[in-house]
């Protein structure tokens, strides 16, 4: 079994520049002009151009100002700090700095179309120092 991650943005040309820039993915095929698939994580990423306004899932019309979603991608990096300057150099906007938590460095956030995710760096024990406090 296997995931593929899908992103529904407004502009696939401005959101290849956006995930190749901040996150060193390249492209693998183009399918057309509206649909791209980025290479370079453990899953393939394809970005979808899906208008705003347009019915969604679940018969939600689609926006791309800053929105809430109970999923959201977590990109483990080596160096947090290092990884939120260059996502704030590729477009990100900054929701919450980086800060330590028990299980490592933290920061949170949005893609220029919405998405949140958050940049994570483990410690050496990771998720399970939250099991040792428990």
């Amino acid at each position: 079994m296997t995931f593929l991650l899908n992103i529904d943005v407004p502009d696939v040309a401005q959101a290849t520049r956006f995930y190749t820039a901040a996150f060193g993915l390249s492209v693998g095929r183009r399918f057309g002009t509206d649909f791209v698939e980025l290479l370079g994580w453990p899953a393939p990423v394809y970005l979808l151009t899906k208008q705003a306004g347009t019915i969604g899932a679940g018969g939600d019309h689609r926006r791309y100002e800053r929105h809430w979603t109970p999923m959201h991608i977590d990109v483990v990096v080596e160096d947090v700090d290092a990884a939120v300057a260059r996502a704030l150099g590729a477009g990100a906007i900054l929701e919450a700095p980086a800060r330590d938590a028990s299980y490592g460095r933290i920061a949170m956030l949005a893609d220029p179309f919405g998405h949140g995710f958050c940049l994570l760096a483990f410690s050496e024990k990771g998720y399970d120092a939250l099991i040792e406090r428990s």
